[in-house]
């Protein structure tokens, strides 16, 4: 007879309990257990050693933040059924589930046009075939089609338990403090009026600085330039291979779901078709198609994936405005003269490109604080808020270039 409780050990929160039938069904899935072999953090691993959790990791550390939020809204008064409250759990434990190897890394190389919330939404629905369509309120949720808006977006939204478990687990593997929050008093303050999400006025100082931790953790980490280059540097071997395969090469990926989606999966295909094949993909597919191309004839494809095994990675700069063209042709001849790669074989060695991120931005859902006279604000006109209007690090993209090129 199966248990239907079980206590898993979390390194960031304690002791995580699941203790329904059906949420123990759906972790036991191959689909949710594929999540173990990819990593939360793509490459950033390369510079922050201890970034080596998975997005299981992430989803049960999101699912245990999910049941203390429903639990203090609940204590507060809040309708929220058994059934609502399972099918928030289920809903953020598979809101990643879509997810390819190396994440957001990939996504746009491996399967062109398809995005990874699409594909957990079919993977959720064909698990909801499974299972006898229990999870039907969980889908309702996760899209936003379910009638209480605010259980989307503790999924989904400004200050979702999302957003709450990666910055604080992130910042945990990675050793980087700046994008530890105060996540416990942030839910500790959640509340719901007029079927919005919002939180106590006591909570305005947790708040900005969860937004500050966001932003640190955003130029410290994700878009640390070190791990912008090996991830643009892992967009470069599937571009080569695809090239490669174009021109009737031999390229060969190292397990046979791998080499499909390589070989045969267009823009115009549909992945609904091929969900069996996508949810055995992991980055141990990945990365074992690197490290056998390593040897490859074509030079250019062997230098990327021994550069991203032996970590040889490119010399990055990050700057404001865009880099003068005289610079990069400097670059190019230097490695051109080395390598022997003229015009478009020189782009795999040589690019530059635009990242931008936003602390908070008013043109997406807003975070609404809920005042004792029961007034509501939006964070941002606050009084003597850090975040607001007239500060230009919330509202406004902060964008810089960068010129990423082999060493030489």
């Amino acid at each position: 007879m199966q248990a239907n409780r079980k206590i898993i050990n979390d390194p960031v929160y304690g002791f995580i309990t699941i203790d329904h039938p059906l949420i123990l069904q759906v972790i036991a899935h191959p689909y949710y257990q594929r999540l173990r072999n990819i990593h939360q953090m793509a490459f950033a691993h390369l510079v922050y050693p201890g970034a080596v959790h998975s997005r299981l990791h992430h989803s049960l550390g999101a699912y245990h933040l999910m049941c203390m939020a429903l639990s203090e809204l609940k204590s507060k008064g809040i309708a929220i059924t058994e059934e609502e409250e399972l099918g928030a759990k289920i809903a953020i434990l598979l809101h990643d589930i879509g997810h390819g190897p190396f994440s957001h890394a990939l996504e746009k190389e491996l399967v062109p046009g398809v995005h990874h919330e699409d594909v957990s939404r079919l993977i959720m629905q064909k698990l909801n075939e499974e299972f006898n369509g229990s999870l039907q309120t969980a889908i309702e949720i996760f899209t936003g089609s379910y009638k209480k808006k605010f259980l989307h977006q503790l999924v989904s939204g400004q200050l979702d338990v999302d957003r709450m478990d990666y910055l604080n687990r992130d910042s945990f593997f990675t050793g980087v403090a700046e994008g530890v929050i105060g996540y416990d008093r942030i839910i500790k303050m959640l509340t719901v009026k007029n079927d919005e999400l919002m939180v106590e006025e006591k909570a305005i100082y947790s708040i900005e600085k969860f937004l500050i931790s966001r932003r640190l953790m955003y130029w410290q980490v994700y878009l640390h330039k070190t791990v912008l280059a090996a991830e643009m540097m892992l967009i470069n071997i599937m571009k080569r291979a695809r090239q490669l395969i174009e021109n009737n090469r031999e390229v060969t990926a190292a397990t046979v779901e791998l080499d499909f989606f390589l070989q045969n999966f267009t823009v115009h295909d549909s992945i609904e078709k091929h969900l069996d094949a996508f949810c055995r993909l992991d980055d141990h597919d990945m990365m074992t198609t690197i490290k056998n191309w390593t040897t490859h004839s074509d030079k250019i494809l062997s230098l990327l994936c021994s550069s991203i095994v032996e970590r040889r990675l490119f010399r990055i700069k990050l700057q404001a405005e865009p880099f003068d063209t005289n610079l990069i042709a400097e670059k190019n001849k230097i490695i051109s003269e080395k390598t022997g790669m003229t015009g478009g074989d020189l782009s795999y060695l040589s690019f530059t490109g635009e990242i931008s991120n936003t602390t908070y931005d008013t043109r997406d859902e807003k975070i609404n604080i809920l005042f004792k006279d029961g007034s509501i604000k939006d964070i941002s006109k606050v009084d003597h808020a850090l975040i607001n209007y007239e500060n230009s690090i919330a509202y406004g993209e902060v964008k810089k270039h960068y010129f990423c090129y082999l060493r030489t």
